[in-house]
């Protein structure tokens, strides 16, 4: 992609209302802009980023066997009654009527619409277990909507539900999405914590909160060292009774490891599953014969990550004084090339050539060195051709590791080799 052809509106200075990293840096960078309260247009390049999470996400989610849907946002409040969350769900839920005064809602979450889905259908034990996803934009009207995408108000999320004929299929399909969740969020760089968790609105008696390590985090979380060298293990058991809370459930008297033994750290919460049983099932009456003849309540699970927010997640651990520093498989851009002169531009552009143009963004445009160097810092991709005089009077460019700081020189040749082959 040509920069003079891109919309990339980049901001010099911080803006005044964002007060951590990760929104100041989305707002200079152009990867959003607000619209209202909580509310953001995602801007090309920030959209870029949001894809590249999904397809981890749905890469993942498809081979652990999950399918996916796609659901209604605005939900018919009839299936929040039944439910019997419509009245106990507070003004976070954005209630609406739609012309012939019906109770509509803005989905805050989808338990209910994903009941409802397979109720009329799954009719046997024969037909789990059963797990279904969506990418979705969701809605919550929060009092104090901040930290740009980490908190606002419309937001992109994964939510999956698994549905099982009892209590030990409810477990596996719940220990299998605890491993697909540490699979995707090491894909995006991060070292996932899961974490014991209250169960919230959601409901249920089992659930855990997935955090990665920021030093800017909300929360504070305490686990055993062991935690991380576990990461890999396919004993999810064994991984989930790891000692590992967030600051509201940790007591310094009752917990059961040795300081010496006990990290402290800041973190990011990115996603939540949760296991709930017949919660839903059972209200709204979706059920299946069982092997033994019996008429018995669907086990359900949810199971939920922070697609907008893992945006902000990501620049939060991985930035510094001058911009985002991308992990190179959620980057808008592999490469950014930078002409540094005009008398290098047929070089330039023998690069950019050469390369796939969905991967580079060629900075054609007439700006001085200063300002093409410092935007492309700031927009953080993780590799830079830079093509200067050199270019023309020995055929050689500087290559530049955004993560490091490392500046090699290569032949244009060898370095058109370097990134074709990766």
């Amino acid at each position: 992609m040509r920069l003079s052809k891109y919309y990339l509106p980049t901001l010099k200075e911080k803006p005044a209302h964002a007060k951590i990293i990760s929104h100041q840096y989305s707002l200079r960078a152009g990867l959003i802009k607000q619209i209202a309260s909580g509310i953001y247009t995602w801007l090309p390049l920030g959209l870029l980023v949001l894809k590249n999470i999904e397809d981890i996400i749905r890469d993942e989610m498809n081979k652990s066997g999950a399918i996916e849907a796609l659901m209604p946002c605005v939900q018919p409040a009839s299936l929040w009654r039944e439910s019997g969350r419509y009245d106990d769900y507070g003004k976070e839920m954005l209630r609406i009527k739609d012309r012939h005064e019906e109770d509509m809602l803005f989905g805050p979450t989808h338990e209910e619409i994903a009941t409802d889905l397979i109720r009329d259908v799954v009719k046997s034990y024969k037909d789990l277990p059963l797990c279904l996803y969506q990418i979705q934009w969701k809605f919550r009207d929060e009092v104090r909507p901040r930290y740009g995408v980490m908190r606002g108000r419309e937001f992109l999320m994964k939510d999956a539900y698994s549905f099982d004929v009892d209590y030990e299929g409810a477990l596996n399909s719940y220990n299998l999405m605890y491993k697909t969740y540490i699979k995707i969020f090491k894909r995006m760089g991060f070292t996932p914590i899961g974490v014991g968790a209250d169960t919230g609105p959601i409901g249920g008696n089992l659930s855990h909160e997935f955090h990665i390590l920021a030093n800017t985090g909300e929360s504070t979380l305490y686990y055993d060292n062991k935690f991380s060298e576990l990461l890999e293990s396919e004993d999810i058991e064994s991984l989930k009774s790891i000692y590992a809370v967030a600051d509201d459930m940790h007591d310094p008297e009752t917990c059961p490891i040795s300081q010496e033994q006990l990290n402290v750290s800041k973190g990011i919460e990115i996603g939540h599953i949760f296991y709930f049983g017949d919660k839903y099932s059972k209200p709204m009456k979706a059920s299946v014969t069982s092997q033994d003849g019996k008429n018995v309540n669907i086990h359900m699970g949810s199971y939920g990550i922070g697609v907008s927010r893992l945006v902000g997640a990501i620049i939060e651990a991985f930035h510094d004084d001058k911009g985002i520093i991308w992990p190179e498989e959620v980057a808008p851009f592999r490469i950014g090339l930078i002409n540094l002169q005009t008398k290098v531009t047929e070089a330039a552009d023998k690069i950019y050539k050469a390369l796939k143009s969905d991967e580079v963004l060629y900075d054609d445009t007439e700006g001085s060195v200063g300002v093409k160097f410092s935007r492309m810092d700031l927009i953080g991709l993780p590799w830079q051709i830079i093509v200067g005089k050199k270019a023309v009077s020995e055929n050689i460019v500087e290559v530049k590791n955004r993560a490091t700081g490392e500046v090699k020189e290569m032949q244009i040749e060898e370095a058109i080799n370097h990134f074709s082959a990766k």
